[in-house]
């Protein structure tokens, strides 16, 4: 269940309430970070790594299987804060090998095939454990209800 919190009281006269999805990861206390925060119409995700429920690395090796679970990660914490796949509107994908991107590529490509959002792959030196390959940020945009 998402916690809300009033944003500041200087962000405007009527403050959208801030709803927070946290970090199911061993270093997320220690980094102080959530997995999502929703704001108004934006869900924003933190970098999403690879892990499974008892924080170890989904598919030590597998790129784009990796990649795979960072996205699903991402889905359930959009979902949570009132999106949905299709409202995903920018993706940032971190990896440390840019000659794998054809792996996470499919990855990416077959999970929005029905509604590409804009995106950006970076080559990285490393990420927080050395078996993963991929880490995704990403962004959606959910309409008000009417």
């Amino acid at each position: 269940m998402p916690e809300t919190q009033p944003s500041s009281p200087s962000s405007s006269e009527h403050p959208a309430p801030l709803q927070r999805i946290p970090a199911q990861t061993p270093w997320a206390d220690t980094v102080g970070y959530c997995r999502a925060l929703r704001v108004g119409d934006r869900v924003l995700v933190s970098g999403t790594a690879p892990v499974t429920p008892d924080g170890s690395t989904y598919a030590p090796g597998d790129a784009y299987r990796q990649m795979r679970r960072c996205l699903e990660i991402i889905r359930d914490a959009v979902t949570k804060l009132g999106g949905e796949r299709a409202r995903v509107i920018r993706t940032r994908i971190y990896v440390t090998d840019a000659q794998k991107w054809r792996e996470v590529g499919r990855a990416h490509g077959e999970f929005f095939s029905h509604a590409p959002p804009v995106t950006t792959l970076i080559e990285v030196s490393a990420l927080i454990s050395p078996d993963m390959q991929v880490e995704v940020e990403a962004e959606a945009w959910v309409p008000p209800a009417n």
